[in-house]
């Protein structure tokens, strides 16, 4: 099993388009989360740093610059989904990736909070 390091940048992220308002706090995760062809027209115009700010974890051994280093997407490229926070914590929580479930938390509360 993969494990995973908490990506400290893409936390702050999240939290910053959250206080910003760039979220949707209802929607299919399963139906509106990036599929590979978002992902590679996202890359064809950003950076890998700005792939992986859309990410909560940081697969380790896995390289830099590859899709393979990221997991635990939170929103669709453009703004934080609820759903894909609370993804987030089912996944992590399920494969015991306690600081990832944990650092999702806490979004999700935050989230919470700031959309009353």
């Amino acid at each position: 099993m993969a494990t995973y390091l908490v990506n400290d940048a893409a936390v702050a992220r999240c939290r910053e388009l959250i206080d910003k308002r760039q979220y949707v706090l209802d929607s299919d995760w399963g139906q509106v989360q990036p599929n590979a062809e978002a992902q590679n027209a996202f890359l064809e115009h950003h950076s890998w740093d700005d792939y992986a700010a859309w990410h909560l974890g940081l697969t380790e051994g896995a390289h830099d610059g590859t899709k393979a280093r990221y997991a635990f997407a939170y929103g669709d490229l453009r703004r934080v989904h609820r759903t894909a926070l609370i993804a987030c914590v089912y996944r992590a929580s399920e494969w015991r990736h306690k600081e990832i479930e944990l650092a999702a938390h806490d979004l999700l509360q935050h989230l919470d909070r700031v959309s009353g």
